[in-house]
């Protein structure tokens, strides 16, 4: 089964994540790693895998990378297994997609993640599951706010195996990506109607109400005090990002005033 699948990996500056995710797809005959010029040691990681094969295109936003990446990149196999940098598929996942019957009509699957801090296992990661594995010619990537979500077309499942999202870059890079981030998703919400909001977002857009929440949310009811100074440190991180959206939809709100 695994020959009928090629990991896609996209990376900026992944050094300090890369080889770790990297040796868990090493079963793979190709690993097709789309960089957009990196300048740290990058390309030399993925370079010392030998199946490997490096594009580098200039970034404009997540759905238009993946959009590349299926259709100009050269891609063989029939399936693509889409990772970011920092997800490194478990021992357990690997195993199960050894025995997955790819031609059981199913053209998409999904995966939780399990969060990490520092490498640290968290019980009250918050991050949500991803189509990571899917049929090519049935998948179509579109843009959502900062993040991206591949649209399948036909039947997707749920795997067993976990992913573990451990990005050990710098709290500095953290810090601007999220600035970028929370701009974004501002501009997604103030964009649409409250009506094709789901829950989570129309709580967001109150703007005062969901930093607190979320805090409460990690550290309480997903057991982060439980973690440690990780949990605590991440419940922390939450909410800053979220107070950073309620800052942009605020700046909003006083600009139209």
């Amino acid at each position: 089964m695994l020959d009928q699948i090629t990991p896609v990996v996209t990376t900026y500056n992944e050094a300090p994540n890369l080889e770790r995710t990297m040796k868990q797809i090493s079963w793979a005959n190709e690993i097709i790693v789309i960089d957009s010029f990196s300048d740290d040691a990058t390309t030399r990681i993925a370079s010392s895998f030998p199946q490997t094969r490096i594009v580098q295109r200039v970034f404009v936003n997540h759905a238009d990378q993946w959009t590349f990446a299926l259709n100009e990149a050269g891609i063989k196999t029939p399936w693509v297994l889409a990772l970011d940098a920092d997800f490194v598929l478990t021992a357990a996942l690997v195993e199960e997609l050894k025995t997955l019957d790819l031609d059981a009509g199913v053209n998409g699957y999904t995966a939780d993640f399990i969060y990490c801090l520092n490498g640290k296992q968290l019980r009250s990661g918050i991050y949500p599951s991803v189509t990571v594995l899917y049929r090519r010619a049935s998948a179509k990537y579109e843009q959502d706010g900062h993040a991206h979500r591949v649209r399948i077309d036909g039947e997707v499942r749920q795997l067993r195996g976990k992913v573990l999202h451990d990005d050990r870059k710098p709290m500095r890079r953290w810090l601007n990506s999220q600035t970028t981030y929370a701009e974004l998703e501002a501009q997604k919400l103030l964009a649409l109607d409250a009506s094709e909001l789901s829950f989570n977002d129309r709580l967001r857009r109150l703007q005062v109400v969901a930093p607190v929440a979320v805090l409460f949310y990690c550290l309480v009811l997903r057991g982060g005090l439980l973690d440690g100074w990780a949990g605590i440190m991440y419940a922390l991180q939450r909410m800053l990002a979220e107070l950073m959206l309620s800052l942009y939809l605020i700046e909003a709100r006083l600009g139209r005033q």
